[in-house]
């Protein structure tokens, strides 16, 4: 491990690299970093798993932190759609997608419970979860961390994205942002 890598209690090491993608994709220092939850076809991390708290002690309950500006702005306008509405109205009529909602609250909580013990945040996930639809970057990056199939509407939010790498990277470590994350 080079000296400029942090490794964390799992094993998991953040690459100075990776580090500085990251700052770019944000346009910040990024903070709390546990690790690269998602890499994007790309290659560059697209969502960083994060300690659930801050460094200045304040708790922090998004563990999946969605950084490619890209995708950002695709589910964006996804928002703006409407299509949270949709969401939260199927939410509240099909119980099989409430009770896989409920599941992938539950599974949010049990990762972020690996990662440290905060009681001020306990049993809060994110994105609105487990009876609400609130954050649909905090659903894909859940969904792409986690996997197909563990967050059923940040599934359907990543299918409607289709592929949104297939242009290139949105940055490149050590450069300014290749592209307008506008796919227009």
């Amino acid at each position: 491990m080079r000296g400029s890598d942090r490794a964390h209690d799992n094993g998991t090491v953040i690459d100075a690299d990776d580090e500085a993608t990251i700052a770019l994709q944000l346009g910040r220092p990024p903070r709390a970093i546990h690790g690269v939850g998602h890499r994007c076809p790309c290659g560059n991390p697209d969502v960083v798993t994060t300690e659930p708290r801050l460094p200045d002690g304040t708790p922090f309950p998004t563990t999946f932190y969605l950084t490619c500006p890209r995708v950002a702005s695709l589910i964006g306008t996804l928002e703006n759609s409407g299509l949270m509405k949709q969401m939260q109205d199927r939410l509240s009529e099909d119980e099989q997608l409430a009770a896989s909602y409920q599941a992938a609250h539950e599974s949010y909580l049990a990762f972020r419970a690996g990662l440290g013990d905060v009681p001020e945040i306990e049993g809060i996930s994110a994105g609105g979860m487990p009876r609400r639809v609130k954050c649909l970057h905090v659903l894909a990056g859940h969904a792409l961390a986690a996997g197909p199939g563990v967050n059923p509407l940040g599934d359907e939010v990543l299918e409607l994205l289709g592929e949104w790498w297939a242009s290139g990277p949105c940055v490149r470590s050590g450069a300014d942002v290749v592209e307008d994350a506008d796919p227009a």
